[in-house]
């Protein structure tokens, strides 16, 4: 689960309303089995990272009613379980600017294997790129479940947060699913708390242009109090293998 400033990076599961004739149909329409990845639009984060030597750069904007934000986060797998992200997000309002800079760590503890399984660990640091880099720091565990062949999708989150300017330590937690509703076409859902106060809900589309290539999503989420924290965001998602030599 990333941390996001202000946004606040999972809906109960409803495997129950997956019926056997849905699985059935899919099958007998040639659709083959998606591969495993949550990613955006998700702020959970799955037990899965990308295939050795690979790269992946997640890019968005995200609006509410006082700011926009704009991310870019690239990824690498540097060692064969070892994907290490360093990127930015700049947010931007009436009455500041600021970019903050993202590092973070991610390692697969179990493999998410079709139809069983995986966790995973995750280790990062936000910070204003004007300040320290001894900014907020997060660890979280993700524990991903997998059914129908991977069509269907659960991910849980448990963390620890350490908010620099305040000195607070926050236990963070999420709870999201990916359904597959054709080969390229997939819907997220998700309930997370990751700061002081109610959690949030988010629900999100993601559609592959090109699979495994290039990737377009979009969502809208809140928080449970309503209010003036309801969020837009759209973004895309481009892939390459064997990028590291």
């Amino acid at each position: 689960m990333r941390w996001q400033n202000s946004r606040l990076h999972f809906m109960h599961p409803f495997s129950r309303l997956i019926s056997k004739r849905l699985y059935v149909l899919l099958v007998a329409l040639g659709i083959h089995a998606p591969v495993v990845h949550a990613g955006r639009p998700m702020a959970v984060d799955d037990a899965a990272i990308i295939n050795p030597q690979g790269c992946e750069l997640e890019t968005w904007v995200q609006k509410n009613q006082s700011e926009t934000q704009y991310w870019a986060l690239p990824s690498c797998n540097i060692s064969g379980n070892f994907e290490l992200t360093l990127g930015s997000v700049r947010t931007v309002s009436d009455q500041d600017k600021q970019t903050a800079i993202v590092m973070q760590g991610k390692t697969v503890m179990k493999r998410l294997d079709t139809n069983g399984w995986g966790a995973g660990l995750v280790i990062g640091n936000q910070f204003d790129k004007d300040k320290s880099p001894a900014g907020d720091i997060y660890v979280n565990v993700p524990v991903s479940f997998s059914y129908m062949d991977d069509y269907f999708l659960v991910h849980v989150n448990s963390g620890w947060l350490h908010k620099r300017d305040s000195g607070r330590d926050l236990m963070t937690w999420g709870v999201g699913s990916e359904l597959q509703v054709t080969e390229r076409t997939g819907f997220t859902s998700e309930v997370y708390r990751q700061d002081v106060g109610k959690p949030y809900y988010q629900l999100g589309i993601r559609h592959q242009l090109i699979p495994n290539r290039l990737q377009i999503d979009a969502s809208y989420g809140n928080r449970f109090n309503g209010g003036d924290n309801r969020f837009f965001s759209i973004g895309i998602v481009l892939s390459v293998d064997a990028l590291i030599p």
